[in-house]
């Protein structure tokens, strides 16, 4: 492998070295996969406030005892590990850094509205749902309307966010059976996750995209068969109707899928994330052994944007393989960037850039690191072609440190489900049984673990952040590291280098699960939740250019704590909690606009309350504000940054 070690001066900054891989990397296999159909959106009726188990879908926290005998058996005792995996834990203090200055004034929001909650989501197809946490942010913006996508439901919206249609499950948009049907015996249908969406002003179409991983419908058990489902509008306006494809990403050598060895036999096409440019749709996931341990490898799947948008009954896609690529690592969560209003590369016949970080166990990392690795996949003008040409490269940037940052604390209040957990009668009446783990306590949230974040590239720039651990007044919190990059796509490579990057944080808060969304013009807002002792976890936005970020703004501030099972004991694995959270944002520029949305905290009730049981208050439902196991909400803005 021939290196060649750059070392460039910036202006007010320390020397950035930088590796440049100098010949195309990866091996590019091309096959087809065909259209399963067309959909439309069309809203499904509500369920009824009604405590039913199976209540959490096993892919978010294990397995139920009969699918994981099911599944034990098939696999030969290799064991599932859930979705949004994530080896890595804190491990350091972090840098220092300064806390940002607060600005109390809404002079840049301009809307700002409730988008999907938990209880949507749970009472969705009649309430044949699962209780689902976190909701992964999908949001897309086009023609006057928002799309926002999130487990496992989804919502249009028209400029001043009311409801165009209502609220539509994944499983009834993507053609499937129900989540669950809790009938006698139940019957289980596929389960969507990781959803998001893009809206591409060049062909004027919409489209979204979930990871799908297919049970038996009897027990419930994963069969390892997983997909990335592709659903693209055939017109501007996305209550119309949709054409469906289906990825396989279990690379076993089945579907026309390569053989990737993974342990226990499938793979998994974890954490998929989208982008765009001029001729090229792309996708990137994390490659997990489905039931087995370990990391193989981020995956790159091209497509012909054009042949998407119109629909083709056959279309080509070309996967790239990262193992190995990064110094002989593998790359770890590679997002494909997006751009606002078709500015994208055109250099060696069209570029599409990617970020990733490797501090993760996941790309051999130790914790911490001082890289981010810049991406370029260049000729994607052949993907138009019976047979693409892509080459891919990679540069490997020196900036400041970042480590795995620490779990996130959120104000004390109320949190009725733990208080319910812990006490005998209650806990006995909503789950069967005491809560042998308890006592419970308000729990924290997950702070991510230092992947690379959404990537847009505007004004010629990458952009992006990750979480990262920072220590501020010497307490140790969860804050931002943010990147601006100047990519080149040359005959000879890649070439890239920094423009600008630091931190952000805040005095006695964290900052969680950033988004960056940048204009045309160069000018941007990083979307991101706010949470800690004095915060409930709270919507929240800086504006960012190349001069650096602005001051803290909230969009909506948290009511109350984060109060799901994902939180507790009880639900977790031999009784150990997994925190949950994000497990991303987003942030969409429109002109001079950037539209944001992040998860947080829309609502907060008593115990009394939740256990009051009348016509307008169902039992475990506030007033009808949250489902009995969660009460995450999601917040949609817009800001102004002319």
């Amino acid at each position: 492998m021939l290196l060649t070690i750059i070392a460039t001066l910036f202006t007010g900054q320390s020397v950035h070295a930088a590796s440049t891989i100098a010949h195309d990397l990866g091996n590019p296999v091309t096959r087809q996969i065909s259209s399963g159909g067309t959909t439309q959106i069309v809203s499904t009726p509500l369920g009824t406030d009604k405590f039913q188990k199976p209540e959490i879908d096993q892919i978010f926290t294990g397995l139920s005892a009969d699918a994981a005998t099911a599944n034990a058996t098939r696999q030969g005792g290799k064991k599932w590990h859930g979705v949004n995996r994530s080896f890595s834990r804190h491990n350091s203090n972090g840098p220092s850094a300064t806390g940002a200055t607060w600005d109390r004034t809404t002079t840049y929001l301009k809307t700002s509205f409730d988008g999907l909650t938990l209880r949507q989501q749970r009472l969705a197809n009649n309430g044949n749902q699962f209780t689902v946490e976190p909701p992964d942010q999908g949001l897309c913006v086009g023609g006057g309307k928002e799309l926002e996508v999130v487990n496992d439901v989804l919502n249009v919206y028209d400029a001043s966010g009311k409801s165009v249609l209502g609220v539509t499950d994944l499983n009834t948009f993507f053609g499937y059976p129900a989540e669950i049907q809790r009938t006698s015996p139940p019957v289980f249908g596929p389960e969507p996750t990781d959803p998001s969406c893009t809206f591409d002003r060049a062909t004027n179409r919409w489209f979204l995209i979930v990871l799908t991983l297919e049970v038996d419908s009897a027990s419930g058990a994963l069969t390892g068969v997983n997909h990335i489902d592709i659903a693209v509008s055939q017109t501007a306006d996305p209550t119309g109707k949709w054409t469906i494809y289906h990825l396989p990403t279990q690379d076993d050598g089945t579907q026309g899928t390569p053989n990737h060895n993974c342990d226990g036999g499938p793979c998994l096409g974890d954490y998929p994330h989208l982008g765009v440019d001029a001729r090229g749709f792309y996708i990137t996931t994390n490659e997990y052994p489905f039931f087995g341990d370990g990391f193989h490898a981020a995956q790159i799947y091209a497509f012909s944007k054009q042949a998407l948008a119109a629909n083709q009954a056959t279309i080509q896609v070309t996967q790239i393989d990262t193992i190995g690529l990064v110094n002989g690592n593998p790359g770890f969560t590679v997002w494909p960037a997006l751009s606002p209003d078709s500015q994208f590369s055109s250099a060696r016949n069209g570029t599409e850039y990617f970020l990733s970080s490797d501090a993760a166990e996941e790309a051999n990392g130790t914790g911490t690191s001082k890289d981010l690795i810049v991406w370029s996949l260049s000729n994607t003008n052949s993907l138009n072609s019976s047979t693409p040409k892509i080459a891919l490269n990679n540069q490997v940037l020196s900036v400041q440190s970042y480590s795995i940052p620490d779990h996130s604390t959120q104000k004390a209040g109320d949190f009725p489900l733990g208080q319910c957990l812990n006490d005998t009668a209650c806990a006995t009446a909503l789950n069967g049984e005491p809560d042998q783990y308890a006592p419970e306590t308000e729990g924290p949230l997950d702070s991510n673990d230092s992947r690379i974040q959404q990537v847009m590239y505007s004004a010629g720039l990458l952009w992006s952040a990750l979480d990262t651990s920072v220590t501020v007044n010497g307490t140790t919190l969860a804050g931002i590291e943010w990147f601006i990059v100047a990519p080149s796509s040359l005959p000879s490579g890649l070439t890239a280098k920094l423009v600008k990057n630091g931190y952000y944080a805040a005095a006695n808060a964290n900052l969680i699960y950033p988004a960056v969304g940048v204009t045309t013009s160069g000018k941007g807002v990083m979307a991101f939740t706010l949470t800690g002792s004095n915060d409930f976890p709270s919507a929240a936005y800086a504006t960012i250019d190349v001069h650096g970020v602005g001051p803290l703004h909230i969009a909506a501030a948290g009511k109350g704590p984060q109060d799901g099972f994902s939180e507790y004991k009880y639900y977790g694995t031999d009784g150990v909690a997994r925190p949950r959270w994000g497990d991303y944002g987003a942030a969409v520029p429109v002109g001079n606009d950037v539209w944001i949305a992040s998860e947080y905290s829309g609502q907060t009730c008593t115990l009394a309350q939740y256990l009051t049981n009348t016509t307008q208050s169902p039992l475990y439902t506030c007033n009808q504000t949250r489902v009995a196991l969660g009460n995450w909400y999601t917040r949609v803005s817009r800001v102004s940054i002319v």
